[in-house]
């Protein structure tokens, strides 16, 4: 008589597995409160569909070895047990900025009205002389070239962006406060060429780890464009 109860248990975990999304949306939602520099709620969604598909894949994992073991005994669960594994790691591992864009030092000034400058991307009007000059002696800026129109349409979105400021924040830390607003990490575009510059005042003035740490940024999934599939995407991508 054949026995359910092993489909019974995978089909009650996968039901389960639908609930970790919200479970960590919502616990993620509530630090967010706390954060001086937030992911952002595009970043939170990321990582909430992270958790889910972790549990999909060792759920896969543990069935597929199982069913090595069955037709092949213990040889055959070990090799594909650790196929699996490296196809899991490989599939979570995902993009980072550094795959998609390059990442150089910039100029950070102030122009004759106060504005806050990257290179000649505007960011904010900081009023107080001794706060430009802090910032100018203590910041740090970067610009983000990306390599192709796709890349270019990803570091556009309002959530991939402020997904590097928070990776930035939390790989150097920042000197922000919740009274020092203007020492936020923040990136803005230049509409001209596309490019995003990147400022902040990290804890710990290193430029190198400034750039490492952008690099290192992930590719949000619901920032991912593909203009250049598209015909009208590469028609206006030509030069």
């Amino acid at each position: 008589k054949p026995d359910f109860t092993a489909v019974t248990f995978l089909a009650l975990a996968a039901s389960q597995f639908r609930e970790i999304r919200s479970i960590e949306r919502k616990t993620l939602e509530n630090l967010e409160e706390n954060e001086l520099v937030g992911r952002g709620s595009d970043y939170i969604e990321g990582i909430a569909r992270t958790f889910e598909a972790r549990n999909y894949l060792v759920m896969a994992t543990a069935l597929l070895t199982s069913i090595a073991h069955e037709l092949g005994k213990w040889p055959a669960a070990l090799v594909l047990a650790v196929l699996a594994i490296l196809f899991a790691r490989a599939f979570m591992a995902g993009e980072t900025i550094g795959d998609i864009c390059e990442v150089v030092p910039a100029r950070l000034w102030f122009n004759k009205d106060g504005v806050l400058m990257v290179e000649d991307i505007g960011f904010v009007n900081i009023g107080l002389r001794e706060m430009r000059e802090k910032i100018v002696a203590e910041g740090l800026a970067v610009l983000i070239r990306p390599k192709n129109a796709d890349a270019r349409a990803t570091i556009h979105d309002l959530g991939q962006r402020q997904a590097i400021a928070h990776t930035v924040a939390v790989l150097l830390g920042t000197k922000k406060d919740v009274d020092l607003p203007e020492y936020t990490p923040m990136a803005r575009k230049n509409p001209d060429t596309g490019e995003v510059g990147l400022y902040t005042v990290p804890v710990e003035k290193d430029m190198e780890a400034l750039i490492l740490a952008v690099k290192r940024a992930p590719v949000l999934e619901s920032a991912r464009s593909r203009p250049l599939k598209t015909e009208a995407g590469r028609l206006a991508a030509r030069p």
